[in-house]
């Protein structure tokens, strides 16, 4: 059995996390996979039950696991306390090792027309961002009185080689480009991580390697993003140009994630943030949640079910089924329904036939 721990979270965790598992369920039956689920508190539902955003029997419980499946953390209601529900998700990122997040953002054909970018400028967008987690500034030492505060950046050696193998292996099985994101014209520690990446680089002779000043990075992201392949940077950069990125393909909903380590369960989440704005009202987009439970099950070693949820995806949106942040009427429920019958339908079929969808036909509500 392969067991997978669900931490649903918070705001519109919960509804999003309902559908992937439903999702999960449903391909483990139809490709024999063998999965098991075991949900547990985490974040600020966890803080409300247990006093804890990371309860210890969470914490177990991730370990344990072959891969945790989150949904989001947050709200303001717990906004100030000594322990948010982030700080809970950066301890376990920590407890877990997950120093490498990956973040694939792409820009599928027939959509190009939900982009806030020229369609000639978004087509063909196709970018990873790998993200180092564990490291920097939001884990750096911080101090704070009436009158000053500080947050301590800082970087080992170590902590860049391990990422920088991450990106380099990453370019090398897509199109063998990895422009690596710093500020070393003003910081010390990106003039360490740019002679250190230099010195991995030598290692793959196959990978070309740029270097990109991350104001000159955000700026490119939005004029000429098919220059990029693969973008390796630090926590705080990566963190912000990767939420920049997202929004090419038209929604920051459409995004999953993975987090992983050199060993253990990997974490796969969407992008997006709790959204308790709209909790409870079905509304929320669940494709980045299912796309994180697609590279989930790919990181785990089942590939055809992995393409065959990401090709269900992408008909679904395709054919034009589309919750309202892409200006559709399809609830959040409604869209992992479409999912699955697309799923049961043979979704790996449709997508070789993209030609064949009408792209404006409702399916759903």
């Amino acid at each position: 059995m392969t067991r997978i721990t669900i931490l649903p979270g918070d705001g519109i965790g919960p509804e999003v996390i309902a559908e992937a598992v439903a999702s999960l369920r449903q391909l483990s039956v139809q490709y024999d996979l063998g999965l098991e689920y075991v949900s547990h508190d985490f974040g600020g539902v966890a803080i409300d039950r247990h006093g804890d955003p990371l309860p210890p029997e969470t914490l177990a419980a991730c370990r344990r696991g072959d891969a945790v499946l989150l949904g989001a953390v947050g709200g303001p209601q717990w906004a100030g306390l000594a322990r948010t529900p982030e700080t809970g998700l950066l301890e376990l990122r920590a407890a877990l090792g997950l120093f490498a997040n990956l973040r694939p953002a792409k820009l599928l054909d027939g959509l190009a027309h939900f982009s806030p970018l020229r369609a000639d400028i978004a087509h063909g967008a196709d970018v990873l961002v790998v993200r180092e987690l564990t490291g920097g500034i939001y884990f750096g030492a911080r101090r704070s009185d009436a009158n000053s505060a500080s947050d301590l950046c800082e970087y080992s050696r170590g902590e860049i080689e391990r990422i920088a193998h991450v990106a380099f292996q990453a370019a090398r099985e897509r199109r063998g480009k990895l422009t690596s994101v710093d500020k070393a014209n003003v910081l010390a520690t990106s003039r360490l991580w740019r002679q250190t990446v230099i010195e991995v680089a030598a290692h793959y002779p196959d990978v070309a390697l740029d270097h990109m000043y991350v104001d000159a990075c955000a700026m490119a992201l939005v004029t000429g993003p098919r220059q990029f392949d693969v973008i390796l940077t630090e926590n705080l950069f990566g963190d912000i140009l990767s939420d920049e990125l997202s929004v090419i393909g038209g929604s920051i909903g459409l995004l999953g994630s993975a987090s992983v380590g050199s060993e253990g369960p990997g974490m796969f989440e969407p992008i997006h943030g709790s959204a308790p704005q709209i909790a409870g009202m079905d509304i929320a987009n669940p494709a980045g949640t299912l796309a994180s439970a697609a590279m989930m099950l790919d990181r785990l070693g089942f590939g055809d079910a992995a393409q065959a949820l990401t090709s269900a995806l992408e008909y679904t949106l395709l054919e034009g089924c589309r919750t309202r942040d892409l200006g559709g009427e399809a609830s959040c429920s409604g869209f992992g329904a479409r999912v699955r019958e697309n799923l049961r339908a043979g979704a790996g079929r449709m997508t070789a036939h993209r030609e064949l969808i009408a792209m404006n036909r409702g399916c759903c509500g």
